[in-house]
């Protein structure tokens, strides 16, 4: 494990032997690169995690990029820090030797939204995310075509920050870029639940399942 801060990130990459799937953990407002390493070892304990720390502050907070204000986001500094954060995944699968194309996001509240807007933003990035309690980040004019690309939404009709019909407007966006899109209301509010964990879970599973069977067509 390492906590270092080349790469443009602050950040900690737990390498695993063997591993087909590495999770880019992607913390909430106010955490750090620690603070979803739990959530990432109990959702794939064979998985290498990377985790960056999010670069702006507010008002001490460590955050993916700017507000102006509770859900009124900085778009233009949005943009930036969603290449950045691109060309910091590049890098790192440069320098740690792993595969982009078996990466998952999984990203919880403002985690989410810069996951959301990379995957909007730089198609391909990111085959696979995670968004946990997600809006909107930015709407793309033109919306992009997105490669193969698959994300689970995990959202609380009980979320006092995210309205409901704010997630629902961002899987409808990611479906009509052409992702595949399963969102998946859960209790707890805004914060994380043994349900998050068990859909996250359980979606991986899935992926893995239909991934092995179109490699093996054959296979009973």
């Amino acid at each position: 494990m390492s906590a270092a801060a080349p790469l443009g990130f602050t950040h900690r990459w737990v390498p695993r032997a063997g591993a087909t799937r590495t999770l880019l953990l992607l913390h909430g407002t106010g955490g750090t690169e620690d603070d979803l390493l739990p959530l990432g070892e109990l959702l794939d304990p064979e998985a290498a995690l990377l985790s960056p720390r999010g670069p702006v502050l507010e008002h001490g907070m460590p955050r993916f990029f700017r507000r102006l204000a509770e859900g009124v986001f900085d778009e233009a500094d949005l943009r930036q820090r969603a290449g950045d954060l691109a060309d910091f995944l590049r890098a790192a699968a440069d320098a740690y030797g792993f595969d982009l194309g078996r990466t998952t996001a999984v990203g919880f509240s403002n985690g989410a939204n810069i996951a959301a807007a990379v995957c909007l933003l730089h198609p391909g990035v990111l085959p696979e995310a995670i968004l946990l309690r997600p809006m909107v980040p930015l709407v793309p004019d033109p919306l992009p075509v997105l490669p193969p690309t698959a994300a689970l939404l995990l959202a609380s009709a009980e979320d006092p920050i995210v309205p409901a019909a704010n997630t629902e407007r961002l899987a409808a966006l990611l479906r009509d870029a052409g992702a595949t899109v399963h969102l998946q209301w859960v209790p707890g509010g805004h914060q994380l639940t043994r349900a998050d964990v068990t859909a996250a879970r359980d979606w991986l599973s899935a992926r893995d399942a239909s991934r092995d069977a179109a490699a093996n067509p054959g296979a009973r």
